[in-house]
């Protein structure tokens, strides 16, 4: 079953680009059937619904209805493995 991700910042541009990749390129690594969208914080709301996961590289401004995971890590280079996992499991689930 195909796996829908929203990756946020905010302005939907610089950072999440970074983090777009990164996320596509780990469920590529994993077999993991899904579609990455990128968007801005303030779009999330209104995208949430059909998706699993929101990735984002800002404090949510407001709880969802998806669970959601800061990956600031993929920014600053700390941590990467740890937020890899915590993806993963989330999209296992």
């Amino acid at each position: 079953m195909s796996k829908k991700i929203l990756v946020a910042c905010g302005a939907g541009i610089a950072t999440s680009t970074v983090v777009c990749n990164k996320v596509e390129q780990l469920v590529k690594d994993n077999n993991i059937d899904a579609e990455v969208i990128q968007c801005k914080i303030a779009e999330v709301k209104s995208k949430q619904e059909g998706a699993d996961l929101i990735v984002s590289t800002t404090i949510l401004p407001t709880k969802y209805d998806i669970p959601a995971i800061i990956a600031t890590g993929y920014i600053t280079g700390i941590n990467m493995k740890a937020l890899d996992q915590k993806i993963l499991d989330e999209l296992n689930k």
